[in-house]
């Protein structure tokens, strides 16, 4: 199986770009997934394929920045909430039925769909932080479909297809 994931970022990134897992640019989760890599076709190509004109009509939408919650076990991970805007909620579910159109398994299924809360996880604590605030306005200006175990290696994090306004780079 191969573990991918296809988010939106709100900080600049490039195409191939490849990151340790803890210092993933702040993103919005648009649909994690696994796919079976054993029949010989490459499955994130085949998403890639899937996903472009669905992503592409997506790019140029301007998300706002909701309140504060905590995310996890407890409440332990601080997320700025995204609100809901119907271009947003629309290119998820086109996303997650191109994932399911290609057998993949969508790894948290009661977070799909009707039970999808767009958000943006905060980075690093205390001054430190990276955030988003309340209030804040986002264009969803980079969507990208990134392995989470590029060759196997589960410590680092490659962006596989980087679809962009020509601008944001």
């Amino acid at each position: 199986m191969r573990n991918l994931i296809l988010v939106a970022f709100v900080e600049p990134v490039a195409d191939g770009l490849v990151f340790p897992r803890s210092e993933w640019p702040l993103h919005i989760t648009l649909v994690r997934f696994d796919a079976d890599a054993s029949a010989g076709a490459d499955p994130a190509a085949a998403l890639a394929a899937a996903a472009d004109a669905t992503a592409r009509a997506a790019l140029g939408a301007t998300l706002l920045i909701g309140e504060d919650a905590g995310f996890g076990r407890g409440g332990s991970v601080p997320v700025s909430l995204v609100e809901p805007d119907p271009a947003l909620q629309a290119l998820h579910e086109d996303l997650v039925r191109a994932v399911e159109d290609l057998d993949g398994r969508i790894l948290t299924p009661h977070h799909t769909l009707s039970g999808y809360r767009p958000h943006v996880s905060h980075r690093g604590a205390g001054p430190e932080v990276k955030r988003l605030h309340p209030g804040d306005a986002v264009v969803l200006d980079r969507i990208a479909l990134v392995d989470m175990a590029p060759d196997g290696d589960r410590t680092i994090r490659r962006i596989l297809r980087l679809w962009s306004l020509p601008d944001s780079s």
